[in-house]
């Protein structure tokens, strides 16, 4: 179905009005929200649920700290990079067993490359957006340059251009479901049946799509898919990642991290490795008991939101604030993400040539966004804790840093490093 544009507040009173009526709005008592901020980075780095702390303590302090090893057991920290997979499932449109949580996105990415270059025996391309995050073109370079038969990692422009360069040579491609620069939204089903068409295998990165809208990777015979979950998802700095493998290709695959988790019967020690049956075979090592504790109380909270009206706040928020930042091109800001509501995810990606000082003027205000170099200031928008009137204020906000030229005070124009 093709999202609508939503109708936009023209006042901030009706924006409040919009606020009083918002079912999510329950949702923000959730989080730990500081005081005098609206914060825009949410496609960066969650903010923090509240009932974390108590999740974390209790795991460092009760379960390690009191029942020690025999939380292997009887907390259930062994089985859960599954229980959380299962958990992180519905967010994905994806039935149980097929997604575990573990490592990090570039781990389970050079996994499911891996593996998915090993079910196509006589093809040795890898295709994937010059565009992409960085650490995903590293990874396919690197997966690549240790396959056998002269595999390579070549480039797009654009996802446009895989009706040109799809070939019999193709054994995968890798692309992001949203563009972390500029908010664009690829259209999953078109670009998997396209690709699938071709004889290869679709990987999605989903890291800047999970929690900010559904997805379906079932109902589109997707094969693989990575992730994380510090994002919107908020489980924390460094959270553990997750990764997902068609079941229809579990029997078949091979990953090269076979670590002991992965084995069929990791307590007989056997001096030779042998897969366990289904995702579990995706397993390399012990798991981050602590990143897992925080991602379990985020998923808490997950397990009580409906993902079409996060999806319906998502998009009157980004819609809202396109409109209210579309006057300010007499200031050089150009609007970067798409305008069609179905083009684009949870962010705004505004571009100007002084990007890097604007957005730090910004922050001194109290509004958070980010940089990315050469010219782009991100803005995100996560519906569970994100009001309508802090969209309004933050378009304001925006608007008297660029008509003052405060951005030009010498405060800001020292930049450090970026992540």
């Amino acid at each position: 179905m093709t999202p609508v544009t939503p109708a936009v507040p023209r006042t901030r009173e009706k924006c409040a009005a919009l606020d009083a009526a918002d079912p999510l709005a329950p949702f923000r008592a959730e989080f730990v929200l500081p005081e005098g901020q609206v914060y825009l980075d949410g496609n960066s780095l969650g903010v923090l649920p509240a009932r974390t702390p108590e999740r974390v303590r209790r795991l460092v302090e009760e379960e390690w700290g009191q029942q020690l090893i025999r939380s292997w057991n009887d907390a259930g920290w062994f089985a859960k990079p599954h229980t959380l997979g299962a958990r992180v499932a519905p967010l994905l449109g994806a039935a149980a067993g097929q997604v575990v949580v573990c490592d990090t996105t570039s781990v389970n990415l050079f996994k499911v490359l891996a593996a998915a270059l090993g079910l196509r025996p006589g093809r040795s391309t890898v295709l994937a957006e010059r565009a992409a995050f960085p650490t995903d073109l590293y990874i396919a370079e690197g997966v690549t340059s240790l396959a056998a038969g002269g595999a390579r990692t070549e480039l797009l422009d654009s996802a446009d251009q895989l009706a040109d360069r799809l070939g019999p040579d193709t054994a995968v491609v890798l692309l992001s479901l949203v563009d972390y620069r500029t908010g664009e939204l690829l259209d999953l089903p078109a670009i998997t049946r396209q690709v699938q068409a071709a004889g290869a295998l679709m990987v999605w990165d989903v890291c800047h799509a999970v929690g900010a809208l559904p997805i379906e990777l079932d109902a589109n015979g997707v094969d693989f898919a990575v992730g994380c979950t510090y994002k919107y998802l908020n489980a924390g700095p460094g959270s553990p990642a997750f990764l997902y493998v068609a079941e229809r290709h579990l029997a078949e695959t091979e990953q090269p991290l076979s670590g002991w988790f992965g084995h069929a019967r990791p307590f007989d020690f056997e001096p030779g490795y042998r897969p366990v049956g289904g995702i579990g075979r995706f397993l390399t090592s012990s798991p981050s008991l602590l990143g897992q504790a925080a991602l379990e109380s985020s998923l808490e909270i997950w397990e009580q939101a409906d993902l079409a009206v996060v999806r319906a706040k998502s998009l009157a928020l980004t819609e809202l604030f396109i409109q209210l930042v579309e006057p300010l091109a007499k200031y050089g800001v150009e609007v970067v993400t798409p305008r069609e509501p179905g083009r684009r995810g949870s962010q705004v990606a505004l571009r100007h040539p002084d990007g890097y000082p604007v957005v730090q003027a910004l922050i001194a205000r109290g509004v958070v966004g980010d940089f990315r170099a050469p010219d782009l200031m991100r803005f995100g928008f996560t519906p569970l804790y994100l009001s309508y009137t802090e969209v309004w204020d933050a378009a304001q906000q925006l608007a008297e840093v660029l008509e003052s030229e405060e951005w030009r005070e010498e405060r800001f124009g020292r930049r450090g490093e970026v992540t």
